[in-house]
């Protein structure tokens, strides 16, 4: 998700911001010691122009 997310050149707080959620969540979320809810995994998905698949599993 980091990756993603520095590609499109947004910082944690922008992410937050435009997914609902604080920048704490997001930086959780990226160390992988919180798991989003599926509703928030779909809106950082749109955000970030990914798919579920791209973000959240393991190839």
């Amino acid at each position: 998700m980091k990756s993603a997310r520095a590609a499109l050149d947004l910082t944690q707080k922008d992410l937050a911001q435009k997914t609902g959620v604080s920048r704490q969540t997001i930086n959780l979320i990226e160390k992988g010691e919180y798991n989003p809810s599926l509703a928030l995994c779909i809106r950082i998905c749109k955000t970030l122009d990914c798919t579920l698949d791209d973000l959240f599993w393991d190839s």
